[in-house]
């Protein structure tokens, strides 16, 4: 099977990319390799390649910033998935794209199925839709994968940002009220591949660690897995923040956005592992040794 990754040098494309390289012919492409805000590059470089699958793991995922460049948010997160979808179409190859938690507005206090209506409160959850939306409407085997909190080690996240501050200061904080699920990209890659075939139902799937948490809680654990491992602190205890509290945030979040994964454990018998195991796991194995 051949393979196009777009987002190749992101925190979940690199992944994707490391996890398949042995398995499938790959080709990646990063932001330099390929501008999604350009139609016509996008059409150029990827018209003339032969693949049966592609994944889109790129966006415009800055989302304070997309707020300020309306525009190019929509580029990027709607319009190039439009284009990626018809070239896929048009080759009779099967997309894989990446949306977010981010296209529901927290209203709602249980896991969010993937047939619940979706109502961003951002440009960027805006713009993400309007990309899903695209997408499902150009082939019904394209298959739209969203996904919450996502850490690996392959770029920075919010975990990593919070273990960096407990080594510098002895008190950190985070947000106590909004909760989500962390989803480490390792499982993503793992999972992902019962998904490829054309052939294979498309439509919305949710994937995320299984339970909720606050990014205090996802904090806390952190650190409390660092000290598992040895690894030296100067913060033992992270206190809570208030999501009011962030003034200088321009775009709103979602409080609550947990993903439930009923659908995919209904498909594949299989139970994604809890947040707490793969948090566990990432520090064990990227942050032990340092």
């Amino acid at each position: 099977m051949k393979l196009v990754i777009v987002g190749a040098g992101g925190r979940l494309g690199t992944a994707l990319a490391r996890e398949y390289r042995e398995k499938f012919s790959v080709i990646g492409f990063d932001h330099a390799q390929l501008d999604l805000a350009n139609a016509d590059e996008l059409r150029e470089k990827l018209c003339t390649i032969d693949f049966d699958l592609l994944i889109n793991a790129a966006a415009f995922a800055n989302v304070d910033l997309c707020e300020k460049e309306r525009d190019q948010a929509f580029r990027i997160n709607a319009d190039a998935p439009r284009i990626l979808a018809e070239i896929c179409r048009d080759k009779n190859a099967k997309l894989i794209h990446f949306s977010t938690d981010y296209v529901f507005d927290g209203g709602k206090r249980e896991p969010y199925i993937e047939n619940d209506p979706a109502n961003p409160i951002s440009v960027y959850g805006e713009s993400k839709r309007a990309g899903e939306k695209f997408v499902l409407q150009t082939h019904d085997r394209h298959l739209v994968v969203r996904v919450s909190w996502v850490f690996g080690p392959d770029r920075p996240s919010f975990i990593d940002g919070m273990i960096k501050r407990a080594r510098e200061n002895e008190q950190i904080d985070a947000i106590a009220d909004k909760f989500s699920t962390p989803t480490y990209t390792h499982d993503i890659a793992q999972m992902l591949p019962q998904f490829f075939e054309v052939d294979v139902e498309g439509g919305i799937l949710h994937f995320a660690n299984a339970g909720e948490c606050s990014w205090q809680e996802y904090a806390q654990w952190a650190l409390d897995c660092c000290a598992t491992e040895g690894i030296a602190l100067k913060a033992k205890i992270v206190d809570a923040l208030k999501l009011a509290d962030m003034k200088n945030w321009s775009a709103r979040r979602p409080v609550y956005s947990v993903l439930s994964t009923a659908k995919y454990s209904a498909l594949t018998d299989v139970s994604s592992r809890a947040w707490r195991d793969a948090v566990a796991d990432y520090i064990r194995r990227f942050y032990s040794h340092k």
